[in-house]
């Protein structure tokens, strides 16, 4: 027959059991919010990457793995979840993983009508661009191209003088009949050609940077014909010219 004290030591032991389970319940429930408090702080920090990536590539439409390596190695390796950002808005994120290259474009079969329709586009704030950029487009590619021949593609360190750009313009467009015109024709185009993308800014040995985007902007067979009809029109007026 169990004694009082029995009794009494079988209570004690219950509550302890009790307390213990108690306890384990409540460090339990205690790691199971802080886990949760560091998946959402993470969820949190992947939202406020996504959202800076997608605003720098709507505000400039590109990155540079050799002027930002750390926002392109994030939209590298987020991509996907970009381009479900991008996708209501018709456009898509490209790679260009060889040369280092994070660049937005309108997204295949947002037109069903010409090429040139994609110019449309309510966020392509560019403009259409004109003769005489386009002519210093094909030129620069040229450049750039010859450049990655000699060096590999993916070297990013294509710089050209503006001495060898202001004869190779003037072939095409012809001479202005003095050479500070022409040389201030030919800054004023690589000033607007720096707005998209095309090339840096002049340094102080008068030279440029040729940036890798310039080897997506158009296409190659279209920049030789252009650089063709130009120099055969350009040809037609020396002739006329002489007469």
């Amino acid at each position: 027959m169990a004694s009082i004290f029995d009794k009494l030591t079988s209570t004690n032991d219950k509550n302890k059991t009790a307390d213990l389970f108690a306890a384990v319940e409540e460090d339990n429930s205690a790691n199971v919010t802080e886990d949760s408090i560091v998946l959402d702080a993470a969820t949190a920090t992947t939202h406020k990457n996504l959202k800076e990536l997608s605003q720098q590539l709507l505000k400039y439409g590109l990155l540079e793995s050799a002027t930002k390596p750390a926002l392109y190695q994030a939209a590298v390796r987020q991509q996907q979840e970009l381009n479900a950002i991008l996708e209501p808005l018709d456009l898509s994120l490209k790679i260009d993983d060889i040369r280092g290259l994070a660049f937005v474009v309108v997204a295949a079969g947002s037109f069903d009508g010409d090429d040139d329709d994609q110019w449309a586009h309510p966020l392509v704030r560019r403009q259409r661009l004109n003769l005489e950029q386009s002519l210093l487009i094909a030129i620069l590619r040229q450049h750039f191209v010859n450049h990655e021949l000699e060096t590999g593609v993916g070297d990013n360190s294509a710089i050209v003088h503006l001495d060898e750009l202001l004869p190779q313009l003037n072939t095409y467009l012809g001479e202005l009949g003095s050479e500070t015109r022409e040389d201030k024709r030919l800054r004023n185009l690589l000033d607007q050609l720096k707005a998209y993308g095309m090339v840096t800014d002049i340094n102080e040995h008068e030279q440029v940077k040729i940036r890798p985007l310039i080897a997506h902007v158009a296409n190659p067979e279209n920049l030789k014909n252009l650089l063709a009809t130009l120099k055969r029109s350009n040809n037609n007026r020396t002739e006329e010219s002489a007469r």
